[in-house]
């Protein structure tokens, strides 16, 4: 699924994340799948620095914990628009 990325890189809000820990990466389409949001939406999220997210190459990398942590705090908003359709 996702792969591991145990090197010093400066992410999105102005974290770094330390040689030591290591993060699960997820392409835009399985972040996509995994939350039930649109591919591009994810990729609204990442320019908006609302999940974390590394661009290699021509594709973008998203943090799995802060995807999963943006749909939870997503779903448990009243106004239940900012959380993924249905399926």
């Amino acid at each position: 699924m996702g792969w591991a990325l145990p090197t010093k890189i400066a992410l999105a809000q102005s974290r770094v994340y330390n040689v030591s820990m290591i993060t699960e990466w997820v392409t835009t389409i399985e972040a996509a799948s995994i939350s039930g949001y649109h591919p591009e939406h994810i990729r609204e999220l990442i320019r908006d620095k609302k999940i974390v997210a590394v661009k290699k190459g021509n594709a973008w990398w998203v943090d799995r914990a802060s995807l999963i942590a943006y749909a939870k705090a997503a779903k448990q908003k009243e106004d239940r628009r900012h959380g993924p359709k249905g399926k």
